[in-house]
């Protein structure tokens, strides 16, 4: 339980630095919205970094380079726990909104973190506010926003990933951007396999070759959840 204790401890810590890091960040995007982006991004990434070094994760992350480093991408990855943001996000190469459950708002300093970062809170039982949050995530891609997303919508921890949702691809194909399919293992073993505990343990990240829908059959853009559960399947049985 040690780990357990000492995240906790470093996120209250966190919670109390962060005060005079809001002021920071608030004048900063009075003057540049990207700028402030881009700060708040650092600041989440170190923080990150060090959750992942007091749990004992050891990172194991392939194919990073098939990011594209001046366009914003959609990133799709199967989800396996709380850890897969905490070990994505610090990796990413542009500036990255993610979308995540509504319960995550009620998280303490994190929440707070992430609503400065403009990430999208999604109610799963809600038609009508998860179009919202499409839409919205659309203008971010149009802005030069990447967004990261786990399409399962909710974590799995079976063999088997739960089909993704294809609602998630209409912020591809209305914007054309890129498609960056993710694959995450391990992360269910650092936390959720023996929860409150937190366990070192090796985490392996994958990130896919970007796909252009616009390439698809017209089959395959009808339901393009199926293809990309394919793909992230046939990647997690290759790592």
């Amino acid at each position: 339980m040690i780990r357990s204790f000492l995240v906790v401890l470093f996120i209250v810590l966190v919670g109390i630095l962060s005060l005079p890091l809001y002021l920071v960040v608030f004048i900063i995007g009075k003057f540049d919205e990207r700028k402030k982006a881009a700060v708040t991004q650092k600041i989440v990434g170190v923080a990150l970094r060090t959750i992942m070094l007091i749990s004992g994760v050891k990172l194991d992350v392939q194919g990073i380079e098939n990011v594209p480093k001046d366009e914003a991408v959609l990133y799709i990855a199967n989800h396996r726990g709380y850890f897969d943001t905490v070990v994505t996000y610090p990796m990413v190469p542009t500036l990255t909104r993610y979308i995540a459950k509504a319960d995550m708002q009620k998280l303490p300093v994190v929440s707070r973190w992430m609503k400065i970062l403009k990430c999208l809170f999604i109610e799963r039982d809600n038609p009508k506010q998860s179009l919202g949050v499409i839409i919205t995530s659309i203008q971010y891609i149009k802005e030069g926003y990447s967004i990261f997303v786990m399409p399962e919508g909710t974590r799995n921890h079976k063999d088997e990933l739960l089909p993704f949702k294809d609602g998630t691809f209409k912020i591809a194909s209305k914007t054309g951007c890129k498609v960056i399919p993710v694959a995450i293992k391990g992360t269910d073993d650092i936390l959720e396999n023996h929860s409150p505990k937190i366990k070192a343990g090796k985490v392996s990240v994958r990130y896919g070759k970007p796909v252009d829908m616009a390439e698809f059959t017209a089959d395959e853009k009808k339901r393009p959840g199926e293809k990309f559960r394919q793909i992230v399947t046939d990647m997690l049985k290759e790592m």
